[in-house]
């Protein structure tokens, strides 16, 4: 290995170690909120508000990003990001209640968004392409492990300290990432040449085919994701557990993610791309047919462990294609556009769902987005 490719790979390292420290933030963040809105007198469709404040300013500005980072590289909005998680998380320390939650879960998802979507980025362009899947598979594996923190540190914290205190301990935690970005100790790479000089806009990206099958399954795959996130504390508190038990739910998802990402390398080998994303999308359909009828952490914490088996087996294949198949110098359009349509299904899912959830209960929501994830799989099958 040349001497080059080792710096490469060392702050490629530096910059997962990172992302695990924002990621685990803004994971920890989604659960103080939801839980503090609960502990408020909150509705399930008031819950859902808050959840889709987390997606909605990421959806409206991703692609924007996305381009930004693509023309001046990813350290700058790296170093924004980090900075506005910092200051975000502090608010609802500071000053308790309604408008500061909504204001912090709109404020932390567009700083984590302006972060993740130059580090996904960056994680594309640094070193060989030859080595996109392994790259995408490590920065899924280290999300994963932020999403096992975060939850934990979440909800432990709530138990022991109560959610003010939970609030400044992780507003601390995005302080790291910004002092190293800016004392610029880990090497960016430069902006990359785009293929034409004035690129028709994102829509030329959503009329490529390859890429709009790409982002037709990704979305399926954040429907998937954005409800366990959504409804897990809903439904955990409607049967009567703790916010540790509750915590330690997301934790179980985060920890499968984790487990089935680091056998991924392996899977890919040996089948094909179709057969991974319809058998992901089948798993997570039987989790969600399960989910109403857990009456316990242990059952639910099961199930959840099941999802996090297909959903998040299915998020490297996806990256990997995206980062394959984007035209020579927009990646980081790709990634931002990729984002904004996940935060549109994180908008909708808790607005459209949580109203259904008030209305008719949570028996309809978990049933409606399993036959939805049953019936992709069935069109990845068929190789749609």
């Amino acid at each position: 290995m040349t001497g080059a490719a080792r710096a490469r790979r060392r702050a490629f390292a530096a910059l997962l170690v990172l992302g695990v420290l924002n990621h685990a933030v803004l994971t920890g963040a989604r659960v103080d909120v939801s839980l503090d809105a609960l502990a408020r007198g909150a509705s399930p469709a008031t819950v859902g508000v808050l959840m889709a404040l987390f997606a909605l300013l990421p959806m409206l500005s991703a692609v924007a990003i996305g381009r930004f980072s693509d023309r001046v590289g990813a350290g700058t909005p790296m170093i924004a990001g980090s900075a506005g998680l910092a200051a975000a998380t502090a608010l609802p320390a500071a000053v308790p209640g309604y408008p500061a939650l909504f204001a912090a879960a709109a404020l932390i998802g567009f700083s984590f968004a302006m972060f993740q979507v130059a580090l996904q980025h960056v994680t594309g362009e640094m070193g060989e392409p030859r080595e996109r899947a392994r790259r995408y598979s490590q920065l899924a594996l280290a999300f994963s492990v932020s999403g096992i923190l975060g939850p934990l540190a979440a909800g432990f914290g709530i138990d022991f300290a109560g959610h003010r205190a939970t609030y400044a301990i992780l507003a601390i935690v995005p302080l790291v990432p910004l002092a190293v970005m800016l004392a610029r100790r880990v090497p960016l790479p430069a902006p990359v040449a785009r293929e034409v000089a004035t690129p028709r806009g994102m829509f030329d990206l959503v009329r490529h085919r390859p890429l709009r099958r790409v982002f037709a399954i990704n979305a399926l795959f954040a429907l998937g994701w954005d409800l366990h996130t959504v409804f897990v504390p809903i439904f955990g508190a409607q049967i009567g557990l703790t916010a540790s038990e509750i915590g330690g739910v997301l934790a179980a998802f985060a920890v499968a993610t984790l487990a089935v990402r680091v056998v991924m390398p392996w899977v890919v080998t040996r089948a094909t791309e179709t057969r991974i994303l319809a058998g992901a999308l089948f798993v997570s359909a039987a989790a969600y047919a399960a989910f109403p009828f857990a009456t316990g952490a242990a059952v639910l914490a099961a199930l959840s462990f099941a999802l996090g088996l297909g959903l998040g087996s299915g998020q490297p294949v996806v990256m990997s294609l995206l980062s394959t198949r984007a035209p020579p110098g927009r990646m980081g359009e790709a990634a931002g556009l990729r984002m904004s349509l996940i935060q549109s299904m994180a908008v909708a899912v808790p607005l459209a769902f949580g109203t259904l959830g008030a209305t008719l209960g949570l028996l309809p929501v978990f049933w409606g987005v399993g036959a939805c994830l049953a019936t992709g799989g069935v069109a990845a099958r068929r190789g749609a």
